[in-house]
């Protein structure tokens, strides 16, 4: 931004007249005064499964499709077979020192080679080209989504005219549906089609009504079908090629649906039952269906940061002025909200999990597929579930889990001959758990065993002894026996290391000056097998169960090489304190301990929390945090150093270097966990109880001196208001949904009280 432009929007910031002082606009609006010129200004809709980016232009309205099953690829398996037998020699150079040699031979004996497994794709497009008289000018326009209903707008004014354009995606009614209104009868004449990349789709037009059918990808992916239905109030209809025109009509309404045949269903048959179910229903009641299904999760979280003029200005203004020094704490409110609703745009039970992309991509082959690393990504993801009152819709992602288990059990057996299940790097729809491509990132078999985190987390969130008992424990139960297996003895120091594998995509010099990614123990690794171990025993007690695999854990854990700190003060990434040719390296996979682990607490290794710190540091040095994803990470690390400035500065640099003009998080390009990531990490600033206790305010920033934050959730089923003024604690409601005992920590006053299941404790800023 020039700097002609950045004074003339700070004369907008202050010139506010006086009499809106009051009435500041609603604050959970992404909003533009001009239509979308990319992808990354469209705005997303989602109903967990089926979602569109919205473009809003006033001739040609584009609607970019998706649905979550569209995948082209199928099921293989590229085990390698030389695996097994290649492991221990592989095992043996690592432990002589001789890294590359052993990457060598991992690279062609133990990581197989993978055809292509296809992408995640767009279904494709629906076009509304409008009519309107010849030579008048558009006034007036805005384009918005409101986060609060889930609903998409765009209002402008031709001549004498205003037209105005609703969009939401229905969970209810599995629909996307669409209203055309004017001010003034018989304004509205429209030309509907839909249309899909490749050009190999079978699209087909009847009266107000299209079909559109493609078997992906030449048959090799799923078989998709989705239909759209024009309903007019006036006017009169026709088809031919070029789609449904409706002409002078006062008020048209187009449903959409879309499935594929992913789930074992007809999707003909499918989509024709939603169709008839959801058209057949007045618009106002179809839109109170969907505002009250949203809601009701999205009203659980309400934050208040303070309030600004800023408000009053496009989102897009508004990102660059934050880029320019200005602040914007309606922004961040907004921001971490849009997290939410994305979440429950794309998460909803009975649904697949959340890609790289959330639902929302586009073209027929995404970035890195859009598929589930399993090396952070789709745990970033998943982040704010719990604690920002989500816990349902984690619920995609821990079934998914397990649904690795048949694929997992097959690859520990065939590539390692071990017991239990592993996956590794990445997987997608067909629940993969095999690995190829360079060791740097696929040599490492810890995807599975991270993932069970989330089954362990959902428990001390829920008390859900049920689920535990049922999914849960089996999954944790069979990945600790795969790392039990895994773990072998370093011959040097008698402990127990993981190997071979890496520290997720870094990479480090050998004395000889090589540059090699495999060793023997990698920290991060041993941070996961430890927290696997410690709540598999901990899941086994709960139940009452399987009391010598327990033991038997517990005495792994005793010889499991322990977190070491390196000369220099920082957590050792690797089994030596290797020189690295990328100190500001993106994953900053050592300190998983910290967060989203616990074994890095204050409050029992504040050794390590230094060491940590200076971790770190250390990587922001040198450039760290230079994706959106990374820097979101950051964020969540500096809350649990308990050290807001930090945290704060680090939110900052994602809005001003990391986040597109639609607030999407951009790796480059878009990628969903940074949003994710983020509203994780606001609400670890805020509310922490990974350590045994609830620490409210543990990272607030001096920038937030005033506000409130109620309805979020702590470990051992609690939930939380918290309000403040000053930058200090004023009050605290606490709600036990499962009557454990309380632990409560402001500053270094701790509280500890029994409670009831189903009442409310208040407190003070003295917690009292």
């Amino acid at each position: 931004m020039s700097y002609i432009k950045l004074f003339a929007l700070s004369i907008l910031f202050f010139s506010v007249p006086q009499v809106y002082a009051q009435t500041i606009p609603n604050d959970l609006k992404i909003w533009f005064n001009h239509p979308a010129s990319n992808w990354n200004e469209a705005l997303p809709v989602g109903n967990g499964r089926l979602g569109a980016m919205i473009f809003g232009d006033v001739q040609s309205e584009r609607l970019q499709l998706n649905e979550e099953t569209i995948w082209s690829g199928k099921p293989m398996d590229f085990i390698n077979p030389q695996s097994k037998a290649a492991l221990p020699e592989v095992r043996k150079l690592l432990f002589e020192g001789k890294c590359a040699e052993a990457e060598k031979m991992a690279q062609s004996k133990i990581i197989g080679e993978r055809p292509d497994w296809g992408s995640y794709q767009t279904l494709g497009d629906m076009r509304l080209d409008f009519e309107y008289g010849a030579g008048q000018e558009v006034s007036n326009y805005r384009r918005e989504l409101n986060i609060e209903t889930a609903i998409a707008t765009t209002v402008f004014t031709i001549g004498k005219v205003t037209y105005t354009r609703e969009v939401f995606s229905s969970k209810p009614d599995e629909a996307i549906i669409v209203r055309l209104t004017a001010n003034q009868p018989a304004s509205l004449t429209v030309t509907v089609n839909l249309s899909r990349l490749g050009n190999k789709a079978l699209i087909e037009n009847a009266a107000a009504a299209i079909t559109m059918s493609e078997h992906v990808n030449n048959g090799v992916g799923v078989k998709l079908f989705a239909r759209a239905k024009l309903v007019n109030l006036g006017g009169k209809v026709g088809f031919g090629k070029e789609g449904v025109r409706i002409e002078k009509a006062d008020t048209v309404l187009i449903f959409f649906t879309a499935s594929s045949d992913y789930w074992g269903v007809d999707p003909a048959a499918l989509t024709q039952t939603q169709m008839d179910d959801a058209s057949g229903k007045n618009y106002e009641a179809l839109q109170k269906k969907h505002i009250d299904d949203y809601q009701k999760y999205f009203k659980r979280v309400d934050l208040d940061l303070g309030t600004g003029e800023a408000a009053y200005f496009p989102t897009d203004s508004r990102i660059n002025a934050i880029q320019n020094g200005n602040t914007d704490p309606n922004l961040i409110k907004l921001y971490y909200q849009f997290g939410r609703y994305l979440l429950i745009s794309s998460s909803r039970p009975g649904d697949l999990p959340a890609n790289l992309q959330g639902i929302w991509s586009d073209g027929l082959s995404a970035p890195w597929s859009a598929d589930y690393h399993i090396n952070i990504n789709i745990q970033m993801n998943y982040w704010l579930a719990e604690t920002t009152n989500l816990s349902e819709l984690h619920e995609p992602f821990l079934k998914f889990i397990d649904a690795l288990r048949d694929d997992g059990r097959k690859t520990a057996k065939e590539m390692y001959g071990i017991k239990g299940v592993v996956a590794h790097y990445t997987t997608n729809p067909w629940h993969i758990t095999g690995t190829s491509g360079q060791a740097r990132w696929a040599m490492w078999p810890m995807g599975m065993a991270w993932s069970c985190q989330h089954l362990w987390e959902h428990y001390l969130f829920t008390g859900d002894k049920k689920y535990l008992a049922d999914l849960g424990y089996p999954v944790l139960k069979e990945a600790a026996e795969f790392c039990a297996g895994w773990l072998t003895e370093n011959p040097v120091t008698k402990q127990l290391v993981s190997g071979p594998s890496i520290s997720p995509e870094n990479s480090f010099k050998t004395k000889d000056g090589k540059v090699a990614t495999m060793v023997m123990g990698p920290t991060m690794d041993h941070m996961i097998i430890r927290e696997l171990f410690q709540n598999t025993i901990a899941a086994g007690k709960v139940l009452g169960t399987d009391a010598a695999f327990q033991k038997k854990l517990a005495a792994l854990l005793a010889r499991l090489a322990p977190t070491k700190i390196g000369k220099d003060g920082r957590v050792m990434e690797w089994t030596e304190e290797f020189e690295e040719p990328e100190p500001g390296h993106r994953h900053i996979s050592h300190l998983f301990g910290l967060h989203p682990g616990s074994e890095i607490t204050q409050q029992k290794t504040p050794e390590l929390m230094a060491a940590a710190r200076k971790t770190i540091d250390f990587r922001l040095a040198n450039g760290g945090g230079h994706t959106g994803w990374s820097r979101a990470w950051i964020i969540n690390f500096f809350g649990r150093l308990q050290d807001g400035e930090a945290a704060y500065k680090n939110l900052v640099a994602l809005l001003q270097k990391s986040t597109l003009p639609n607030l999407f998080d951009t790796h480059p390009p878009f990628q969903i966990d940074g949003n994710f990531g983020a509203t994780a990490g606001i609400t670890e600033m805020l509310l922490q109880s990974h350590a045994g206790e609830i620490q409210l305010l543990p990272a607030l920033p001096a920038a937030w001196q005033k506000g409130f934050i109620h309805g979020l959730v702590a470990r051992g089923g609690f939930y939380i208001d918290i309000d403040w003024e000053a930058g200090k604690l004023t009050r605290v409601k606490i709600l036990s949904k499962l009557g454990n005992a309380c632990i409560v920590r402001y500053g270094d006053k701790v509280i500890t009280f029994k409670t009831e299941k189903g009442k409310a404790y208040s407190m003070n800023g003295l917690l009292q």
